[in-house]
């Protein structure tokens, strides 16, 4: 294996469309990023095209879990984080397959953890302003009041609660409860940082643009929103009935 200090993980389901492009997108980048693959076993054929670049052209770079059925996004990152950390990376992405998050800002999260001091980097689509493309006007209103909800009900002090491009340094993802993360949806993005806060890390937030994908079909949905808008009140009162001893705080 080729070494390197970066992985990104990218769950994958029904992505035929997009994941060969975004693989060439990560791979081609100055840095050296290696790629983790969580296919939850789409129908359309994902796997075998990931195969197909790992045999012809990437095989110390790009690396592929396959799980049977589609298990939810959270289980998906959880995997891929305990593969992570087993490999010895140090920075570790997350990142959607369908470019609505830019491979260019890659580096720009990796510089927030290497270089300025920050143990979690988000790429935030609110931290200056609205900065999405291409969605309607009503799922940008949801996002958007929905961070501002997860922000008054449990305190973070972070613009984009739900933001699914986040760098992590390997201290944070081997201190968290890992196992003990229970949400599956988009509310894991929520939890994640929460807790992350609450141990104390450094979360920093770097301005993105967020463009809606262009190809391929959206997993999002209302029950996703639901676990997000109720889940954040568990959040809140089981970190109010079970709070960190000092020990176990980073800072």
């Amino acid at each position: 294996m080729k070494a390197a200090d970066s992985i990104v993980i990218i769950p994958t389901y029904n992505e035929r469309e997009n994941i060969e492009n975004i693989i060439r997108a990560v791979l081609g980048l100055e840095h050296g990023f290696h790629i983790l693959v969580i296919e939850d076993g789409s129908p359309d054929g994902t796997a075998a095209i990931v195969k197909r670049l790992q045999q012809e052209e990437f095989a110390d770079r790009l690396f592929l879990v396959e799980r049977q059925g589609k298990l939810g996004l959270g289980t998906a990152y959880i995997t891929g984080f305990k593969w992570a950390l087993a490999h010895d990376y140090r920075y570790i992405f997350e990142m959607d397959a369908d470019f609505s998050h830019n491979p260019q800002d890659l580096p720009r999260l990796y510089r927030a953890c290497a270089e300025e001091g920050a143990d979690v980097a988000i790429g935030s689509r609110y931290v200056s302003g609205v900065n999405v493309v291409n969605w309607p006007m009503g799922r940008v209103l949801m996002s958007y009041f929905a961070s501002k909800y997860v922000r008054l009900i449990t305190g973070l002090p972070i613009h984009d609660t739900t933001a699914g491009f986040v760098c992590y340094r390997r201290e944070v993802l081997a201190t968290l409860p890992l196992d003990q993360i229970r949400f599956k949806g988009y509310a894991f993005q929520i939890e994640m940082k929460f807790t992350a806060h609450r141990y104390g890390f450094c979360v920093k937030e770097v301005p993105v643009i967020f463009v809606n994908r262009e190809l391929g079909t959206s997993k999002m949905n209302s029950s996703i929103f639901g676990e997000a808008m109720f889940g954040v009140i568990r959040l809140k009162w089981d970190s109010l009935i079970h709070p960190l001893p000092k020990n176990q705080r980073n800072r």
